[in-house]
């Protein structure tokens, strides 16, 4: 005799939302996934513009090569198989105002040729930082097994990683400014500050995560951010999973401190045994469920810890093939650009793309640049005077624009599109908290907090997603989503079962 299905709500189609899905539908569970948008992936996305669709994710995917642990969980989900991958030589070209050049190389070795080329006084600091990247302990965390199923064998073993992986971020938590004061050589000084440009002053950490991911581990999937959310979503659909778009949760139900349903925009209602939300966290907690279900230990982490900050995301679509130039290039700015009252732009850190055909036209690229901007700003602005806020997005990529030009001569002529996503845009789209695009920026505070998935007093309810793991990112989502389904099994007395796609 067939067990009947235990029926459950998934909050939102982002990579979480759809990876949740996925592992549940694996292990014999009825569920529907509601998405407010009309198409997966959230914040993982792209949209076309003409003849070019602009990518607004992913520069690579962590784990899409057999070299990292995650890359069994994108097998998992269905984008191992379904998608090609391309590994990139360089990361990174950044410029100074002479155009002398450091290049950021995924191969450490060349890596270390190139810093020790421009900077021999500084051996010391430049193999210290190649060792790093060889034998960083984030490599060797054990990810299969969700942390609240760990048995006291399993924490001990752990432990000692942890404490490797703690004494690692106390010691490279410094900005990245910080710790470039400490070369000799001024050029390389210069230029290891200003690697993530105008976003955000990134923690040292960030920098050696990403050099360790781009050893031969992580690749770019052909088709971008939106083929890599549509592989999961048609995974999803084979599982036999169903979707419901343009449905957004306005409501959390609950009943005698058990979620038991969810309530749309329309006012229908939907009812389910569990209910797990892959949405903004803040909108979570503080809206669907009117912030009855917090501690003092939820309001300091959304009081305390730091978001990923709000960005501006400038596309271009340009008739040229821009040979010989790197992927993702960072060069200074003649003339400084005005973002609003709180952000400016010194650099400009652009994205050329013209190595996937399925985003542009044969013989054209899109360029994507995106820096920080602030969220209350725009959102203020597009609320109380839209006329302006349209015109103040023009003006920002005119300037980034005459920008290229100064660095590629004759490029304006060339372009034959643009388009600028806000903040504003972003929480239109994502309803992320104050626009950002990454949850919670990985630090030591954060790293050393484990954000739970559950909410104190609330029953049948889980959280999954970029705001319960700092770091976020696409390999968060799928994460917290194999995580929290080895949770609900181990609670309902089930095997936890993958299959490979």
């Amino acid at each position: 005799m067939n067990m009947v299905q235990k029926r459950v709500i998934v909050i939102g189609a982002g990579i979480a939302g759809l990876a949740t899905g996925c592992y549940l539908q694996m292990n014999g569970y009825d569920t529907q996934i509601f998405e407010m948008g009309k198409l997966p992936g959230g914040l993982c996305t792209s949209w076309k513009r003409k003849d070019y669709i602009f990518d607004g994710c992913l520069y690579w995917v962590v784990g899409s090569n057999p070299a990292n642990s995650f890359h069994k969980f994108w097998q998992e989900l269905g984008v191992i198989k379904d998608l090609k991958y391309i590994e990139f030589d360089e990361i990174l070209r950044i410029e100074d105002e002479n155009g002398k050049e450091l290049v950021l190389y995924s191969d450490p070795d060349k890596l270390e040729d190139e810093m020790m080329k421009l900077s021999p006084e500084d051996k010391n600091l430049i193999n210290e930082l190649i060792g790093v990247i060889k034998n960083t302990p984030f490599n060797k965390m054990p990810i299969d097994k969700a942390p609240e199923l760990y048995t006291f064998i399993d924490g001990i073993k752990v432990m000692f990683k942890i404490i490797a992986a703690i004494k690692f971020l106390k010691k490279w938590d410094m900005p990245l400014t910080a710790y470039a004061t400490k070369y000799k050589n001024p050029f390389l000084r210069s230029m290891l500050s200003k690697i993530f440009g105008d976003v955000y002053d990134f923690p040292t950490s960030s920098l050696l995560a990403m050099l360790t991911w781009m050893r031969k581990e992580s690749g770019y999937p052909i088709g971008g951010s939106m083929a890599f959310s549509k592989a999961i979503e048609k995974r999803y659909f084979e599982l036999g999973g169903k979707i419901n778009y343009n449905s957004k949760v306005i409501k959390i139900i609950t009943e005698d401190n058990k979620a038991t349903g969810i309530k749309l925009e329309d006012n229908s209602i939907y009812n389910a045994e569990i209910i797990i939300s892959a949405a903004d966290g803040h909108y979570t907690i503080f809206e669907m469920l009117e912030g009855k279900y917090v501690n003092k230990e939820i309001t300091d982490i959304y009081k305390n810890f730091t978001p990923y900050p709000a960005i501006m995301h400038v596309s271009l679509g340009i008739d040229t093939g821009f040979d010989n130039i790197s992927q993702v290039l960072n060069f200074p700015l003649e003339k400084t650009i005005v973002i609003d009252d709180k952000n400016s732009l010194e650099r400009l850190n652009i994205k050329i793309n013209n190595f996937d055909p399925t985003l542009v036209p044969k013989g054209k690229t899109s360029v994507i640049t995106y820096f920080r901007a602030d969220d209350e700003y725009w959102v203020n602005l597009k609320k109380e005077n839209p006329g302006k806020y349209k015109d103040e997005k023009e003006r920002i990529a005119l300037k980034i624009i005459e920008a290229l030009e100064k660095r590629f001569p004759g490029i304006s002529s060339k372009i034959e599109v643009f388009d600028v996503a806000t903040p504003a845009t972003y929480i239109r789209y994502t309803g992320n908290w104050k626009g950002s695009h990454q949850g919670w920026i990985p630090d030591a505070k954060s790293f050393m907090t484990r954000i739970k998935n559950t909410l104190p007093g609330l029953k049948n309810f889980y959280m999954v997603g970029q705001w319960t793991q700092a770091g976020g990112g696409v390999p968060t989502g799928a994460m917290t989503a194999r995580n929290i389904t080895q949770v609900i099994c181990k609670k309902d007395n089930k095997k936890f079962n993958t299959t490979i796609a």
